[in-house]
């Protein structure tokens, strides 16, 4: 990799599709200037934002980190930060920032960073990162520069591992591992916000379709009047838990989302159950949202249709604001069937698609594509 020239430090910004470039565009407006005031040493720096599929294939962190290297070598940067959504594991280890300060690399994993404040997360990590390579590093007796921690907020909760030199397969000289209920939590929240789950919304048209129709026939159906009306809060609550269940569990099942690993060992099953942790919190959102937008709907249909004379003689309960709201709770619930049921009308790509990041899905495709070789 090239050394900086004339005082300025070339940084690159290698981001996945998607969530990471958009993330990177968003950081490099301000990237420089705030590298060129922290750092102390009247050191300019310019940053550059590739986009690149470079996880294409692979979940191996040292492989990825040849590919940086490699992708680094060929051009005139000084520092590389890969930034990807993919969650990484390391030796079991659920990784978050990997480091080469010999070559000037960092593998950045978003999820690792949690799903609240990613932008601000990913921004400190970066600086971070980019400041503790670019500065002066002590020196071992093998000549390579020796890994020094990083310093700041955005690792405060990460805890170090120094890999060593032993292994041929090592690529790098830190790493930041995430650790704990906690450390599961916050990766489990950054692999959800990835998927961003109100996709799920627009991209299931065909079960939204068959929800709103469900939905608008119920709303004037006496039958469905007199249940509502006779039905107690908690049974409303049961019904709203069975009827969202349902959803998930037939989108799950009908669009083979369920990911079962191809290996026995510890670390494949680790990471099957934090992908399918992902999975059903994703589609889980995106349900509520869903449904929370049915109860709208229907609220805002009965409003319009319903006549409270009709009403009244039918249920002998007058019509206030109490009715209109259990009746389109109720309704929802109803209609959160009927688009389980619509659901199979859609295809398994477009569930897919609706659920899962760009990344995810490539991964899924995969894995899928192995399993059947």
């Amino acid at each position: 990799m090239q050394e900086s020239s004339q005082g300025v430090t070339v940084v690159a910004l290698l981001a996945d599709p998607d969530t990471p470039t958009e993330i990177a565009q968003r950081m490099a407006r301000t990237l420089p200037d705030r590298l060129t005031d922290k750092s102390g040493q009247g050191r300019r720096f310019d940053v550059k934002v590739v986009s690149e599929p470079f996880t294409s294939g692979t979940e191996d962190p040292p492989t990825l980190m040849r590919r940086i290297l490699d992708r680094g070598s060929a051009e005139n940067w000084d520092i590389v930060v890969a930034l990807t959504d993919l969650p990484l594991h390391s030796h079991g280890r659920r990784l978050a920032v990997d480091l080469n300060h010999e070559h000037g690399l960092a593998l950045l994993s978003l999820p690792s960073l949690g799903g609240l404040r990613l932008q601000t997360r990913a921004r400190r990590a970066v600086e971070e990162a980019v400041l503790g390579m670019a500065g002066p590093h002590t020196t071992g007796a093998e000549g390579p520069p020796r890994s020094q921690p990083l310093t700041g907020p955005s690792v405060d909760r990460l805890a170090p591992v120094h890999p060593g030199r032993t292994g041929e397969k090592e690529t790098d000289d830190l790493r930041y591992v995430v650790s704990g209920p906690r450390g599961y939590l916050r990766v489990l929240a950054g692999m959800v916000r990835a998927n961003r789950p109100w996709r799920l919304v627009p991209g299931l048209q065909k079960a939204l379709a068959a929800a709103l129709a469900t939905g608008a026939v119920a709303t004037v159906n006496s039958t469905v009047w007199n249940l509502a009306t006779s039905l107690s809060t908690p049974r409303l609550v049961i019904a709203t838990v069975g009827s969202v269940a349902i959803m998930i569990g037939w989108l799950i099942i009908d669009a083979e989302l369920w990911h079962r690993p191809a290996e026995s060992s510890p670390e494949a099953r680790q990471r099957a159950r934090l992908y399918n942790a992902s999975t059903v919190a994703t589609v889980g959102i995106g349900v509520l949202v869903c449904y929370v937008g049915l109860m709208v709907i229907n609220w805002v249909w009965a409003l319009f249709i319903l006549n409270d004379q009709v009403f009244a003689s039918m249920t002998r309960t007058p019509l206030h604001a109490e009715e209109y709201l259990t009746l389109a709770w109720f309704v929802a619930s109803v209609a959160t069937v009927g688009g389980a049921l619509g659901s199979g009308l859609e295809s398994d790509e477009a569930i897919r698609a609706a659920a899962y990041s760009k990344r995810e899905q490539e991964r899924r495709h995969r894995l899928l594509d192995d399993h059947n070789d």
